[in-house]
């Protein structure tokens, strides 16, 4: 029998957000997802230094990876620092793959990170969505949401 699977993810320390996927795209579903990283990677990760502003994830050959995540190299490295921007591989379970590829073949979403961090036991993780972009006018709704909920918020700390 499958363990379920926890309500929320267990974030530790977060490395790196990306919270301009939440203005530019629907986010429909999470998912978490292991990172297989090479020696400095992790040492590098560990001292908060990444970016995943432009990232995205794809499904090549039955393997989800990520695509133009930044890892700096890591300062202390020797001649065997790894590449920042080379593509690594998520690990994922199969059904979880299928899905993804699925999504992203027939319903023309996209696999983006939302954020990089460590869990409890200190394993690198990433969270992923699979999401669907927003138009101009969706954009603007979402600012004007945004800035109603802000004055309404101040206003009813003035009246109260």
């Amino acid at each position: 029998m499958a363990r379920p699977k926890p309500a929320t993810f267990d974030k530790q320390k977060t490395v790196a957000d990306n919270r301009r996927v939440r203005f530019d795209y629907h986010v429909e579903e999470t998912f978490e997802a292991g990172l297989a990283l090479q020696g400095t990677e992790v040492k590098a990760l560990r001292a908060g230094e990444a970016s995943i502003k432009e990232s995205y994830a794809e499904v090549r050959d039955g393997q989800v990876w990520l695509i133009n995540a930044n890892i700096p190299e890591y300062s202390h490295g020797n001649r065997l620092n790894h590449e920042p921007r080379r593509p690594r591989k998520l690990l994922l379970h199969a059904r979880e793959i299928e899905k993804l590829f699925g999504a992203v073949e027939r319903k023309g979403m996209t696999l983006v990170p939302l954020s990089v961090y460590f869990n409890s036991t200190g394993r690198a993780k990433v969270e992923l969505a699979l999401a669907k972009g927003k138009q101009a006018h969706d954009k603007r709704q979402t600012v004007k949401d945004r800035d109603w909920k802000r004055d309404k918020a101040r206003l009813m700390r003035e009246k109260g």
